[in-house]
């Protein structure tokens, strides 16, 4: 007999609604805040004064996705877009700024007219906004400049001149450009400078299988060539060490995590003291190397008890803090701290109307693989049933590198939990923060060992009689969509259906279109990562060269602004399996949606579609 009752059916059209308002950003002198909104399904960009809901908002350009928001001073905003363009006749990725005065209410476009297709590399803001560093290509021909772009008119002044083969610039806390990076005859060239007034000198270069490759270059101490770098040279796991940039030599462990890797670190605001560093287990977690913060810290967690809570913006002054509690039953609230008046108030929920209390619980487990590495995942089980013999989803993660599944609210998770499905998210092989040993794994594994995990994590819920193994449909996104529908492909004996939003489908034309948009560096670890040893034929785990495959049923969405994974990977398929005579395939276009949904009307479509699907190929009864 189940322990608890089941909950009833929560509405499509509740899980839908996007944030009310999302990316909560403090300004400098803690009087306004910054977010991102929606308005009759559209995006919107709004600000307002702490203590009045009276709100100024404007829209983005049409066919674009936001890709950040920021203050640049007290009056101004910067807003990192991207979308789709064309590339010597091709589809390719492109971003760009666009700058807003609150003061006058106008925004403009700061951008070269021929500059190449990444526009919003930001090295540095002015605290008082009065100018930003900006590296980009003058023309797509060219290896990026730094320029100094002053504000609001957006007249920009080349301060670092373009060098073979530098892609990627870094500057300091206080606007200075101290390094530059780049990929030269299979070597990584290191290019530093202490002052604004010396002259670059490569001070290394090194190939990928050397042994102190893929040193992260991040933050340096301004005024000095000591630093920090996240490494993981010594322990197989990202760790934060001392560095001088200088002479290229790691100094002393200064914090690491014996499982997990480092994934970022700051430093505070001048520059000049190394301030915090965050990581994630089964959650995000901060290690603040402050005592006052460390001790606010364990306060914000004693007040949201049950919640995963932490600073996401802060005044310039330290005085006023945006906190940010969810968890996985709770799509979170965003809260003021004011130290001043030593009061936390709540100052929004993401989304007000959802109920918390028909949700499940998601908690961790990890399984053993095939080959015998463990699988760290998440499992979300139905409220109200017996965990025995449920029917399954696998819900892959997008990405696939470098990313992960953690715990936190997934409206899609709840939907199919509520709807009597038992729902798997494996952190395959190749996922982020595990170690360099579980990243390497995954190498060259697409379609194939990658894919392993997800089969081997089904079996594991069989044996422990949790799930029928004759249920199981696989869902997801991005390469989360590749992996439901090469499932049904490679596998059709264990899936009986697949549903795929924004699904890569061909591997080569996937890695030709990122090939545009990555640097050269960063063209080559991707594609090393994809390919391995370059022994894996890209044609034999893409589901395009494979539809001849496909026996079991699938829905297929893609919106048609998507500039991550393009919508043709989606066309292409379906044009394939018409030309074949498969028609067992249901195929949904979102006009001016993306790489997700802004308008809440397409997201209740299609969760309405995934519904109905799973209720006829997968019923959970």
């Amino acid at each position: 007999m189940a322990a608890e009752e089941r909950p009833a059916r929560i509405a499509t059209a509740d899980l839908a609604q996007l944030p009310d308002f999302s990316d909560v950003k403090l300004s400098p002198d803690g009087q306004r805040i910054l977010y991102r909104g929606r308005l009759g399904g559209k995006p919107f960009i709004a600000y307002r004064p702490l203590n009045d809901s009276n709100k100024v908002s404007f829209g983005i350009p049409d066919k674009a996705e936001v890709a950040w928001i920021r203050w640049a001073g007290n009056s101004r905003i910067l807003i990192a877009v991207g979308m789709n363009v064309q590339y010597f006749g091709e589809e390719a990725r492109g971003t760009y700024l666009v700058l807003h005065d609150t003061v006058t209410g106008v925004s403009s476009v700061i951008r070269r007219k021929d500059q190449g297709l990444e526009g919003d590399d930001v090295l540095y803001v002015d605290p008082e906004g009065q100018y930003l560093l900006l590296s980009i290509q003058k023309t797509i021909y060219d290896y990026p400049s730094v320029f100094r772009v002053t504000l609001p008119d957006g007249k920009m002044t080349e301060i670092v001149k373009a060098r073979q083969p530098v892609w990627e610039w870094y500057a300091d806390e206080a606007g200075i450009v101290r390094i530059g990076v780049g990929w030269e005859a299979r070597k990584a060239k290191f290019f530093y400078r202490r002052a604004a007034e010396e002259r670059f000198e490569m001070i290394g270069a090194v190939r990928p299988d050397e042994e102190d490759d893929w040193i992260d270059v991040a933050r340096v101490v301004r005024g000095s060539d000591e630093g920090y770098v996240l490494s993981d040279k010594k322990t197989g796991r990202k760790a934060l060490y001392k560095f001088n940039y200088r002479t290229r030599e790691i100094g002393d462990l200064v914090y690491g995590n014996e499982k997990y890797d480092i994934d970022d670190y700051w430093l505070n605001d001048d520059g000049s003291v190394l301030e915090g560093a965050s990581y994630t287990d089964d959650r995000d977690r901060v290690y603040w190397f402050d005592e006052a913060k460390k001790k606010q810290q364990v306060q914000i967690d004693k007040a949201l008890a049950d919640q995963q809570a932490w600073v996401t913006s802060r005044s310039r002054d330290g005085q006023r803090m945006l906190v940010l509690a969810t968890a996985p039953h709770d799509p979170g609230a965003y809260y003021l701290l004011d130290r001043a008046t030593r009061e936390m108030a709540f100052l929004g929920a993401l989304q007000a109307s959802l109920p918390p209390e028909q949700f499940a619980t998601t908690k961790a487990v990890s399984y053993r693989a095939r080959d015998g590495m463990e699988i760290p995942a998440f499992l979300t089980l139905p409220k109200g049933r017996d965990p025995k013999g449920l029917p399954l989803i696998i819900f892959p993660h997008g990405g696939p590198y470098g990313v992960r599944d953690k715990l936190e609210y997934d409206a899609q998770v709840q939907l199919m939990a509520n709807r009597g499905y038992a729902v798997l998210q494996p952190n395959y092989r190749g996922s982020g923060g595990y170690g360099t040993s579980f990243d390497d794994a995954g190498r060259g594994q697409i379609g194939v060992k990658m894919q392993d995990d997800l089969d081997d994590g089904m079996d594991w819920l069989a044996e422990q009689g949790v799930i029928d193994k004759s249920r199981v449909c696989v869902v997801g996104a991005s390469y989360g969509g590749y992996a439901a529908l090469w499932a049904v492909m490679r596998n059709p004996e264990r899936y009986r259906c697949a549903a795929s939003f924004a699904g890569v489908t061909d591997w080569a034309a996937i890695l030709k279109y990122d090939r545009r948009f990555f640097s050269k560096k960063g063209r080559a670890k991707w594609e090393a990562r994809v390919t391995g040893d370059a022994t894996l034929d890209l044609s034999s785990v893409s589901p395009i060269q494979q539809v001849a495959r496909l026996t079991r049923p699938v829905l297929i969405a893609h919106g048609d602004d998507d500039s991550i994974v393009p919508v043709s990977q989606s066309k292409k398929l379906v044009a394939a399996l018409k030309k074949s005579g498969n028609l067992d395939f249901e195929y949904r276009e979102y006009p001016g949606e993306g790489h997700g949904f802004s308008d809440p009307a397409n997201q209740k479509d299609w969760f309405d579609r995934l519904d109905a699907f799973l209720a006829k190929h997968n019923p959970a009864g």
